[in-house]
Formats: C-alpha cells, sequence, structure tokens
C-alpha cells in the first residue's frame, strides 16, 4: 500500500480486501442526540491555496476533526398551560421515546478566530527542532515526492527520531502544494514509520472543512491504525461525498451504532453489505454492536487469508484478539503500532516493544515505563516480567557490581539479531548511566553504546580515560562528545581495527563531523569522493540551508532496515548535511549508532 507509487512496498498497509469488495465509507458522530443544542450552520468561503493534488492511490486513515457532526433532537412538541411531568433520558436529556433527526445531519460551524491556516500545519512540542520554514524555497511537489517514495521505517533510530520530529512540528507549507495534501504526505510517512499517534495528531491539526480527497484516505489509515473508530466519526458524512473509499460506508454504520441513536446502524450496515463481505463487514458489525448486543457477532480467524489495516484496525477498536501468525505478511510497523497502543495489556505491548525502541518509536524512558506497568501488573512468570525484574536489579542493586551483572545479563539475553540487541541497549540506557567509571571495566562499550542510544552523550564521555585506545567505546566517544575539539589522524582510526565494516563506519562519521580529513577517509575505504545524484541532492540542500530536505534525503540514503545496507559514504554525506545544517547533535548520534550498528 502507498500513496501512489507501487514501489513503497508497505502491502501491510493495503486496504485492498483478498476475496471481497470493501474499501472505506464515512463515520458518524459518537455523541448523543441533544449533547448541545447546535446553532443553524452558517456558510462560510472555504480558504484558498494550491489546488488539492490528486488522491494518493493507496488507502489512508481518518483523523477526527475539530468540528464535531453530532445528532440534534426533534422539536419539542409546545407546552400546554399544565405540563405533567416528562421522563427524560439521563443521558441525552431528550424525552424518553423521543426520536432524533437523521444521523450526522447537523454541523457546528467553527467560529472565524478558531480556523487553523493552511499555511501552518503541525502540533506544538517540546521536540521542536527547526524553523517553521525548514524546507526554504523548495518546490513542494519535489518534497511531497520524497515523502511518498521513502519506504519506511529506516535503518536508523536516530535519523528516524529526526524525521519524526519534523514532520510532527509546525511546518510552512512548501509553495505550490496544498497545506491539506502536504499534511497528508507527513501522516502518511508517520504512519509507515510506526508513529501512529503522531500520524493521527498530523492529521487531526487540519480543520475538517478543509479536508482533501487525499487527507481523508490518510485519516482513515490513521484512526485505523490507532484502533480509533472514533477517529471517522466526525468526518464520515463529509467524506463520502468526496471518496470513493467503500470504508467510509462502513465507517458511517459503525458511528451510528456507536452513538445515542443505534436504530440508524442497521439500514446503514444494510447499505454496507453492498461493499464489504466475511470478516471485514462482520468486524464492522462488531462495532456497531447491532444495537447494544456486540456478543451476537462472533469472528473467526481460522479461514482469514491475510491482515490488513482495516481489519488491524477493527480487531483492535471490538478489542479481538489478532492470530501472530497473521503478521507474518505485515510490515513491522504493525507491530509498533501495537506497541503505541494503550487498549493492550503490557505484557502484550512489551512483546515488540525493544523493537520499537530501537526504531525510534518509544525512547528509553517511555520503555522502562513500559516494562514498571509490566512488573506491577498481575501478570507473573512471562519473558517481560523477568526483564523487568532484571532491568530493577540493574537500576537499584546494592553493589556495583550486582548492577553491572544485571546489565551483562539483559543484554546477553536479548533476542538474536542485532536490532533486537541495540533496543536492549536503549532499554538499559539510564541503568547505565548510573554506573560509577571505573578503569578496565568488562562491558564498558555496550555501557557507552547504551548510553548513547538515548542520547546520553555527556554520560557516555566521563568514560574517556576509562576505555583503551582502540576500542569501542574509545571510537564511540571520539564521534559522539560533544566537547570534542580534536583532530584525528589516520593512526586513529588504523587503531580501531578489529572489525573493518565499523572501522569504515568511524572513519566516515569522524569525516563527516570534520574531525578527520576527507582524504583520510578515502584511504580507508569511504568514498567520500564518490558522487550519483542522491549525494550532489543533499549536499546541496545543505549548502543552501535547507535542513527539512537534509532530513528528508537521509531517510532516501537509509531505505533499509539492517544496517548492513548502509553505506559508509552514505553515512559520510548524511551526518556531513546534518552538520552543515546546524544539527550537529543528531549527526553525532548517526555516527555513533553507524558504529554500533554497522
Amino acid at each position: 500500500m502507498r500513496i501512489s507509487k507501487a514501489s513503497t512496498g508497505l502491502s501491510a498497509l493495503a486496504l485492498l480486501v483478498a476475496g471481497g469488495a470493501f474499501a472505506q465509507q464515512k463515520p458518524e458522530s459518537i455523541l448523543p442526540p441533544g449533547f448541545d443544542q447546535p446553532p443553524a450552520p452558517t456558510p462560510r468561503a472555504s480558504p484558498s491555496r494550491a489546488p488539492s493534488a490528486a488522491a494518493p492511490s493507496a488507502p489512508t486513515p481518518t483523523a477526527p476533526a475539530a468540528t464535531p457532526v453530532v445528532a440534534a433532537p426533534a422539536p419539542l412538541a409546545a407546552a400546554t398551560p399544565t405540563p405533567a411531568p416528562v421522563a427524560t433520558d439521563p443521558v441525552t436529556g431528550l424525552p424518553i421515546g423521543q426520536t432524533p433527526v437523521a444521523f450526522g445531519a447537523v454541523h457546528y460551524p467553527l467560529p472565524e478566530g478558531s480556523r487553523r491556516s493552511l499555511d501552518m500545519v503541525g502540533i506544538a512540542s517540546a521536540d521542536r527542532m527547526m524553523d517553521p520554514r525548514a524546507f526554504g524555497t523548495a518546490d513542494g511537489r519535489y518534497v511531497e515526492a520524497l515523502m511518498r517514495s521513502t519506504q519506511a521505517p529506516i535503518a536508523s533510530r536516530w535519523m528516524s527520531i529526526a524525521l519524526r520530529r519534523l514532520l510532527a512540528q509546525p511546518l510552512a507549507t512548501p509553495k505550490d502544494v496544498n497545506g491539506a495534501d502536504f499534511a497528508a504526505e507527513r501522516a502518511f510517512l508517520l504512519l509507515r514509520m510506526g508513529e501512529s499517534v503522531i500520524g493521527r495528531a498530523i492529521v487531526q491539526s487540519v480543520d475538517p472543512d478543509n479536508y482533501t480527497p487525499k487527507l481523508y484516505q490518510v485519516a482513515m489509515q490513521a484512526a485505523l491504525a490507532n484502533g480509533d473508530v472514533g477517529a471517522m466519526c466526525p468526518l464520515a458524512t463529509d467524506a463520502v461525498k468526496v471518496s470513493p473509499e467503500p470504508g467510509w460506508v462502513l465507517a458511517r454504520a459503525m458511528c451510528a451504532g456507536l452513538s445515542s441513536a443505534p436504530s440508524q446502524a442497521t439500514p446503514l450496515m444494510n447499505q454496507a453489505k453492498r461493499v464489504a463481505s466475511g470478516i471485514d463487514l462482520l468486524l464492522a458489525q462488531k462495532i456497531a454492536g447491532k444495537g447494544s448486543n456486540r456478543a451476537d457477532v462472533t469472528i473467526e480467524w481460522a479461514s482469514v487469508p491475510g491482515l490488513n489495516t482495516w481489519r488491524y484496525g477493527l480487531a483492535m477498536a471490538a478489542g479481538e484478539q489478532i492470530p501472530d501468525e497473521l503478521f507474518a505478511g505485515t510490515g513491522p510497523q504493525m507491530r509498533y503500532w501495537q506497541v503505541l497502543s494503550p487498549q493492550l495489556d503490557p505484557v502484550k505491548r512489551a512483546q515488540f516493544a525493544e523493537l520499537a525502541a530501537g526504531q525510534g518509536v518509544l525512547s528509553n524512558a517511555a520503555l522502562v515505563d513500559l516494562y514498571g506497568m509490566v512488573d506491577a501488573s498481575d501478570e507473573t512468570n512471562t519473558g517481560a516480567n523477568a526483564i523487568a525484574s532484571d532491568l530493577k536489579t540493574a537500576y537499584v542493586a546494592g553493589s556495583r557490581d550486582a548492577r553491572l551483572d544485571a546489565l551483562r545479563g539483559l543484554w546477553k539475553g536479548a533476542d538474536a539479531g542485532e536490532a533486537a540487541h541495540y533496543g536492549r541497549l536503549v532499554l538499559t540506557a539510564r541503568a547505565a548511566a548510573r554506573v560509577t567509571v571505573a578503569g578496565k571495566t568488562d562491558g564498558s562499550d555496550d555501557l557507552i553504546a547504551s548510553m548513547l542510544s538515548a542520547g546520553m552523550d555527556r554520560s557516555a564521555a566521563r568514560w574517556r580515560a576509562a576505555v583503551a585506545r582502540g576500542s569501542e567505546g574509545s571510537a564511540l566517544i571520539a564521534l559522539a562528545d560533544p566537547d570534542n575539539n580534536t583532530r584525528y589522524g589516520s593512526g586513529d582510526v588504523g587503531a580501531f581495527s578489529a572489525d573493518p565494516a565499523k572501522q569504515k563506519m568511524f572513519a566516515a562519521g569522524l569525516a563527516g563531523l570534520a574531525r578527520l580529513d576527507n582524504s583520510v577517509a578515502q584511504n580507508y575505504g569511504v568514498d567520500v569522493a564518490g558522487e550519483n545524484s542522491w549525494t550532489r541532492a543533499i549536499d546541496r540542500a545543505a549548502a543552501e540551508g535547507r535542513p527539512g530536505e537534509v532530513l528528508l534525503l537521509s531517510a532516501v540514503g537509509m531505505q533499509t532496515t539492517d544496517w548492513r545496507g548502509v553505506s559508509p559514504q552514505a553515512v559520510f554525506h548524511i551526518v556531513n548535511a546534518l552538520r552543515v545544517v546546524g544539527l550537529g547533535g543528531m549527526a553525532r548520534m548517526v555516527a555513533a549508532e553507524a558504529v554500533t550498528r554497522g
């Protein structure tokens, strides 16, 4: 599934259902009738910007709108001089038995001062990294094409973090594109990176009146990635008018069932039967509740051939357990979505939490908090409980040796594979930083790598005098230390020779940080002088001061989930470009990660 390019490679996000007609349709309000007395809608001109681009070829999510759509009560009968007491519904406040008007028929218009401009879209956050005009004068169509063609997740945790921060922060809409379409491209890339929560937030940062067909598509995908059917409800009525997605038909029926007018869900669900069948229809019926009795619908997964975003999202919303084998044909994004899903119990979320942390989806603090919830849960004797217990020991054991033993046990106990090991380093980062510095400490390389996986560069630098020249820990400190002004030479690179692949990454990182002459890096096998269209593009974006473009092009250079697919040449150009545009801290972390994982 992808927005327009068949090579996007995210089949797990495709909303195509094998063996049955299915698409997406529109949702309705989840607020009960009479929740508020809406004023009569007032027409207004919608803001004008560049014309909306064609909708992406792959379906996408739906996000809740800032303008709620609610069912309004029917007019009350005229009062009599001596009215008899009228029994009212305690929730809606309407007389019992009164019929509300058609579901989703009334809109609340936004006050003029509350409308958000399409010229600047994003969410305010403490993570904001750069000026909102991060793309400078770049053509918006080119920027959108970069986002659309990037195959995510990418190799680097730190590049993923930088890209997430860029895509989430308020950004000026580049020239020649529509602001809503630009938000859709940003949100869709975030979903492919596994960032379901922030992807939904970007969709919701656009007023519903400004939605385009492309944004309606991405809005549905974002809602499904979060298992949040309610996010579709404020959009469904309008979405069905402009979007060909059959899923909106189903969404409208589900939202009617979630409202206080479930009687309207039945005729809407009958309409939905024309566009969906099988498991896709059953899950929608489960959500709608068939009035008020969800137990009437039984979900059987045995004959389901595969998992897609629709099935994943509705199963999560309905509390249905998805068999693990169905995830075999999906990308890792869905597992990251699960890790971010609060409706799952902590033990289930922890199953893939370390991989998500290694990808940058979870921070060290969020990962430790999750294992704290595992430790406090009722479940015992699970693998997650054992990890939580060892992590607690790594923090609070009475002696330095005991804490180190716990850390070493956690590192050795990680699942096979580089990604699992790196995720475990992220988990232990703050516990590693609490270990007092001492010479010849067994495992000091992992201690330093663990601290740097969470960006604790000054904590790692404390070990400079305690690690041997030529060790991995020494190389990591040389790259990551923010106060390091040393110029390194060929002998420093040559001393770090235990692993030729890591040695090349070390030389590439030092050269990119301007701590080593390019000619020395070239001598150690880093093709610094080589050029291609990508190297010219990222070097030009850096020279012209466009950090947003640099981050997107850096992601393009890391389109693999395996660090063995990232060349030292790419690391050099990425680190150098990040440094040139003022993202030196991120450059140092990427350089250190390349040595740890390369």
